[in-house]
């Protein structure tokens, strides 16, 4: 019987010697952690200081510009770009690299997005489609970090096997640190930092190479505060400066709201701006929560209609009798409509990780750039000596061409004829070789015409790389001016709005104090019905005081503006704001900004544009605010003159005050109650008329007024105010110019003379000059009669002088050094305003 045979292999029978080594456990771990936390702080979780790049972000920009993924180009797809990176550059996850590419292309993450991005690469709420859907390429911006890779502007480190090499750092032509901010948790450390606006950072960088001493407040002139991607507002700056000075801090966001009438009868809160990275899907479950644990009283509904062509849009309807304010109050406390945002400046300077303020993070980054230049520099200047060196071989050659031929020919083989060119002609051993290697069409007498170009060239190009290297103000000029055109280039205009505080917000944003249970009750219950003022500057800004003292001049913080309108009224009253269509609306004192005094003072810079409170028609601008209960005085630009019954609908929040003609507008509205007050119309030609108050009856809101002045042909009223019976302060100011010319080009002259030196006329007569025109002049620019002195300003509200002395009635002007664009008040006392 045959047996079958074993395919198993023999057994060795060589004692087994165990070989265990005793380690301290504590060690091993220890040892071990601090590798793991080295690895995730270095090469993962932290952005370097010099290109605000984590270690993956940098790779997957560096193999798309190796790729040649450019914006001319077309998109290639995600997966490939993973790809590529994984498998040569960061030995990785696929989904890490996906994430961190996806976050590039997102412009509610980054202020200045990296990555063109084709597809759906996710939202606030959803997820981005898989790579294998996505396309990308990189953005016009992305460009500028990884520009001149190839002239020695950083070192390269070799990669993961040491088979390819990768910059250890990006060129980063702009502050990209600061502009798109960056996220991320190490080992015992975390990095928040906030995007800002590039303008305002490179203008920042800019300052701080010219004046590399400079402090944090000079820096913080153009760098106020973080540029959030999904715009918002931020509330408070005081953590933000404590973040500048510290590297630590905090601010808090607030949605953009705009109370609106939805219908007939409802009202409603609009979304525009959400605090960043917070979506619209994450608010709604937020509010519907609260609402359904009564939290949240007031919302019949809430519908979101943010598309891609109108943006975010998220409709808050409220019930009827429920004030927009107050809810609004609640939603901020309840929902994510009110976020905060810690600051925490972690990042890598010189491979440690340190925590930096604002000042210190532009150091780095224009040292670091500062240093990409020169390098570059240096590259430039050793490419164009080579290029000198054999362009004036190739001269050589070509002068005596048929010497060197016969050379070439007569020599037995290339290192003869090449040791003896450089025997003969003193050439070196690289202008030999070019010169062996020289083709017959360039032996041209043209050619030697462009090369002796060339040479010149050259040495131009030469002359200037050297004074570069050989000055660091010059080295500096121009990483100053390649900034500067990085900010033409891909700068944007500002998105986040910023308030100094709480109660600057466009909203009424104070806590209210709770009830006896501890309950908030609604907002307009807890306002005190404070007697207060409400204020149109001439810049358009509009606030309300929180008493009613005395107004003085405003400007104590460099802001001058001039009062346009100022109402006596009570903080929960109503006024109304009358525009140039003849049109009065609405407005809710309460919701006006509280003005802080500074040094006893209003700052008027602490109010908010009218445009917050206003929708206003095409074509349609803000006259004045008036008040709801006083009889008014209206004038028009075709001398229309009329004084209204305050019988204003109760039910309506807008409606017409006077009937205007074909190409009329009002030009000035004030409240004229006593008959004893002057009416003053101003015309472009210098004519002012004054009257009694008493020779206009008043009339009701749908009428059309009656004549006030007497035009001339082409003559228009360009000023209608109501100056107070006897205020002996009152006065005129009159500014001349010429019609037709440059803004700024001639500021115009100027005067300002008694009101009392005007006679008073009967109505619509023609009135009495009020200025004499010099040569060159025609027209009055501008004109304004009130309570004295006179204040005046630029559209922005920065002072502007007014001639000191009183001139005379029919006299002329004073030449002004810069352009009036508004006049107004000092001050407003109780019985002037």
């Amino acid at each position: 019987m045959a047996r079958r045979q074993s395919s198993a292999p023999p057994v060795d029978s060589t004692p087994y010697t165990e070989n265990i080594v005793d380690i301290d456990v504590t060690s091993e771990m220890e040892g071990s952690f601090l590798e793991y936390a080295y690895s995730v702080i270095y090469s993962r979780a932290l952005p370097d200081a010099r290109d605000g790049l984590k270690p993956v972000q940098r790779r997957i920009l560096y193999m798309m510009s190796d790729m040649g993924l450019r914006p001319d180009r077309g998109h290639v797809k995600s997966a490939r770009v993973v790809g590529e990176v994984m498998g040569k550059l960061h030995p990785h996850g696929d989904t890490a690299i996906y994430d961190a590419m996806v976050r590039m292309a997102q412009d509610f993450s980054l202020r200045l997005p990296l990555i063109d991005g084709h597809g759906n690469f996710g939202s606030l709420d959803d997820g981005p489609a898989a790579p294998r859907y996505t396309e990308a390429r990189l953005a016009a911006a992305a460009l500028t970090l990884t520009d001149h890779l190839d002239e020695d502007v950083v070192d390269f480190v070799p990669n993961y096997d040491n088979q390819l090499t990768q910059p250890d750092v990006l060129p980063a032509a702009f502050p990209n640190l600061l502009v798109n901010g960056a996220t991320g948790i190490a080992v015992g450390m975390a990095t928040n930092m906030a995007p800002h606006n590039l303008v305002e950072v490179i203008n920042a960088a800019r300052h701080l190479i010219a004046h590399p001493d400079a402090t944090l407040d000079d820096v913080m002139r153009f760098v106020p505060g973080p540029d959030l991607p999904s715009g918002g507002r931020i509330v408070g700056l005081d953590g933000i400066r404590d973040a500048y000075a510290t590297g630590r801090g905090s601010f808090k966001t607030r949605a953009k709201v705009e109370i609106e009438q939805l219908s007939a009868r409802r009202t409603g809160l609009v979304v525009t701006e959400l605090p960043y990275m917070v979506g619209p899907e994450k608010v709604i479950e937020k509010i519907k929560d609260a609402v359904n644990a009564k939290k949240l009283t007031g919302i019949s509904d809430i519908v979101d209609l943010t598309d891609r062509k109108h943006g975010l849009r998220l409709v808050i309807e409220l019930k009827n009798g429920f004030n927009p304010n107050a809810v609004l109050q609640q939603l901020y406390r309840y929902s994510p409509m009110e976020d905060s945002f810690g600051i925490n400046n972690v990042t890598l300077v010189d491979g440690q990780p340190q925590t930096l303020g604002l000042v210190q993070l532009l150091t780095v980054y224009v040292n670091h750039r500062i240093d990409v230049v020169r390098r570059r520099t240096v590259f430039r200047l050793g490419k164009k000596k080579d290029r000198l060196h054999l362009v004036e071989g190739l001269l050589i050659a070509i002068v005596d061409i048929d010497e060197v031929i016969q050379i070439i020919r007569s020599s037995d083989e290339a290192a003869a004829a090449r040791e003896r060119l450089m025997s003969i002609y003193d050439l070196s051993e690289v202008q030999a070789n070019y010169i062996l290697e020289l083709r017959l069409r360039q032996l041209t007498k043209y050619s030697r015409i462009e090369l002796e170009k060339e040479q010149d060239e050259l040495r131009r190009e030469i002359a200037e790389l050297e004074a570069i290297l050989g000055s660091d103000e010059r080295l500096r000029a121009l990483v100053s001016d390649e900034l500067a055109a990085i900010a033409e280039a891909h700068g944007t205009p500002r998105r986040t709005v910023l308030l100094e505080s709480e109660a600057v917000s466009p909203t009424v944003a104070a806590e209210v104090a709770g009830s006896r249970k501890g309950k908030a009750a609604p907002l307009a219950l807890e306002i005190a019905d404070d007697p207060c003022w409400a204020i149109l500057t001439a810049s358009g800004q509009v606030a309300r005081t929180s008493n009613q003292e005395p107004l003085a001049e405003a400007g104590p913080r460099g802001k001058h503006d001039v009062y346009n309108s100022v109402v006596k009224t009570t903080a929960r009253g109503e006024i109304a704001a009358v525009t140039s269509l003849g049109r009065m609306l609405r407005l809710q004192v309460m919701d006006m900004p509280v003005l802080p005094p500074v040094a006893g003072l209003p700052n008027l810079a602490g109010g908010v544009p009218a445009k917050e409170f206003l929708t206003l028609l095409k074509g349609e601008s803000l006259v004045a605010f008036v008040p709801l209960d006083e009889v008014l005085a209206i004038g028009t630009a075709q001398g229309v003159v009329k004084r209204v019954q305050p019988d204003y609908p109760l039910n309506r929040e807008d409606w017409e005050i006077i009937s205007l003609k074909d190409k009329d507008f009002v030009v000035g509205v004030a409240p004229a109650g006593a008959d004893d007050a002057d009416l003053v119309f101003v015309t472009v030609q210098a004519q002012l008329l004054k009257f009694p108050a008493a020779a206009v009856r008043p009339q009701g809101r749908t009428a059309g007024g009656m004549a006030g002045i007497k035009l001339a042909a082409d003559d228009r009223v360009i000023s209608f105010g109501v100056v107070a019976p006897k205020d002996e302060a009152a006065v005129v100011v009159t500014i001349a110019g010429t019609v037709g010319a440059l803004p700024g080009t001639a500021p115009g002259t100027a005067k300002v003379t008694a009101f009392s030196e005007y006679p008073a006329k009967g109505r619509a007569t023609s009135g009495v000059r009020a200025h004499r025109f010099l040569k060159g002049e025609d027209t009055l620019l501008l004109a304004w009669a009130g309570h004295g002195p006179a204040k005046a300003s630029s559209a922005a509200g920065v002072a502007r002088s007014l001639p000191q002395e009183h001139g005379r009635r029919d006299g002329s002007g004073v030449p002004l050094s810069q352009a009036v664009d508004a006049v107004g008040p000092a001050m407003a006392w109780p019985d002037q305003a």
